[in-house]
């Protein structure tokens, strides 16, 4: 029973369910301060199987907008938070 169980959970884990997210460099590009949402040229972000790209965030803490700018390099960590995409925690890269 044990064993089985440690299957399950390994293939559970293996599916994203316990994926940790990653810090990801990204550039600013665009910011949507009445949907709370920023679009982000981003590079690979591994705890969402996807890779570099440009594309629409949700933020998670919309009083970081007034913290960033168009234009800033950051470093940030995303997640899918009620099915939506959403950075988690992002800073402007040093």
């Amino acid at each position: 029973m044990k064993k089985l169980l440690a299957v399950a959970l390994v293939a559970f884990a293996t599916n994203g369910a316990f994926a940790q997210t990653v810090p990801v460099n990204g550039t600013i590009t665009k910011i949507d301060g009445t949907q709370n949402k920023i679009t982000l040229k981003h590079g690979p972000i591994t705890n969402l199987d996807m890779d570099a790209m440009t594309m629409v965030f949700a933020l998670a803490d919309p009083a970081v907008i007034k913290e960033i700018k168009v234009g800033d390099s950051v470093k940030f960590e995303a997640d899918r938070v009620n099915g939506r995409l959403t950075v988690t925690k992002i800073e402007k890269a040093k």
